[in-house]
């Protein structure tokens, strides 16, 4: 349970640094709370997207990971990252990415910037 906190936190932490430079990625809402109850259940998303739907894609794109010595990662995670945003319109969050380039530029910042916070926080194994 402390994990699946922990990573939350990360991605959360992520998506907002994603958000912060990145104009094409927008989280709109009323107030400051409403606003970061989107951000976490966006983080809650993009988790769960990244657990199930992450492996099966690096899966079947296996011989572009080994074509593009590890590179076709970007393209992954900037798939994951609108996939989300997709998600998130389906269900009302007010949470969107502008394009496949702004994603794939979003999907760098959410990696280094999710790596930092797992370096940084807490988990199960300390």
């Amino acid at each position: 349970m402390k994990n699946f906190l922990v990573k939350t936190i990360a991605n959360a932490a992520a998506l907002a640094v994603a958000i912060w430079l990145l104009k094409d990625i927008t989280l709109t809402g009323e107030n400051t709370g409403r606003k970061a109850l989107t951000l976490a259940l966006v983080a809650l998303l993009f988790g769960v997207v990244n657990f199930i739907v992450k492996p099966v894609v690096k899966l079947l794109s296996l011989p572009l990971f080994i074509l593009t010595l590890g590179l076709f990662t970007l393209v992954v995670n900037a798939l994951m990252l609108l996939l989300t945003s997709w998600l998130a319109d389906k269900l009302h969050l007010a949470f969107h990415v502008e394009g496949f380039w702004t994603a794939l530029l979003g999907g760098v910042i959410i990696s280094i910037v999710s790596w930092a916070m797992h370096v940084v926080l807490p988990d199960d194994r300390d």
